[in-house]
């Protein structure tokens, strides 16, 4: 639990965009100390894709023009180019559904250079149920052809985590957030989960990076690892319902391109 004087830091430092890689001390024990201490034990290999070799054999696409290719150096995710075109957002979902608490580690690169939107991990989503959008997301993938945000916030359960936003600059800061989808709500508002992180020097483009992310009941603990920093994040969901199963999404807005190699989801002990 973070205490009322860090919150503080992280609002200011995001509304007058001072970067917080360099977190004050006490955070960063504490986040690390939580990641570290949910890494502990055995955890069991589900999913593992090296992403060189045929991207369909494990995954789907939501999107009919976002592309995906793969080669030696890994699978290249590609959103189409046109900002504020709902058909140019694309998502990749493993075929497979995941149950329980769980570890998802990849190497992601940042191809594009974009000054807008997000790159995006979906863990465990499973439809609302209600209408068409039955638990079972492949089932009503026809729905989602042209991958708008609201079909998934309005009416999938998930988390979310947002990263590789855009780069620090002058007017604006980057950010990781993460968010509990609610379907039929009130879109994204209330989703937020505590607290977002305002990161400097993470994902330039061309700069490899390892990401792990552990889900545990009702926390998101995420490491990111360049050959410069490693960078913690604990964020926690203290009132809405927890997320138990489901698949796991890389979601690509518009304009944005990345790679990613060495894919694994692992479950707990």
């Amino acid at each position: 639990m973070k205490t009322q004087k860090t919150v503080l830091i992280l609002i200011v430092a995001g509304l007058f965009g001072f970067g917080c890689s360099k977190q004050n001390e006490m955070q960063v024990s504490a986040d690390q100390a939580a990641f570290d201490q949910a890494s502990e034990g055995t955890w069991q290999e589900l999913f593992s894709d090296s992403c060189t070799g045929d991207w369909t054999q494990q995954w789907f696409l939501d999107g009919e023009v976002g592309k995906v290719t793969t080669g030696s150096e890994g699978m290249t995710l590609t959103a189409g180019p046109e900002f504020l075109n709902d058909a140019h957002h694309m998502v990749l979902w493993t075929k497979e559904s995941f149950e329980g608490d769980l570890k998802i580690e990849y190497d992601y690169t940042r191809l594009d250079s974009e000054t807008n939107c997000v790159n995006i991990l979906y863990i465990q989503a499973t439809g609302s149920g209600e209408g068409p959008y039955v638990e079972d997301i492949a089932e009503w993938s026809e729905l989602r052809r042209v991958p708008a945000m609201r079909m998934y916030f309005d009416h999938m359960n998930l988390y979310h985590i947002s990263y590789a936003a855009f780069p620090n600059d002058e007017d604006r800061t980057q950010y990781i957030r993460a968010r509990r989808y609610m379907p039929n709500a009130t879109g994204l508002e209330g989703s937020d989960l505590e607290p977002d992180y305002f990161p400097e020097g993470l994902f330039e483009t061309g700069v490899p990076h390892k990401i792990t992310v552990i889900k545990r009941d009702r926390e998101i603990l995420m490491r990111i690892q360049n050959s410069e920093q490693d960078y913690y994040c604990h964020m926690t969901n203290p009132k809405l319902p927890t997320v138990l199963e489901g698949r796991i999404g890389l979601r690509h807005m518009f304009t944005r391109s990345a790679r990613y190699k060495n894919f694994k989801i692992s479950t707990a002990p």
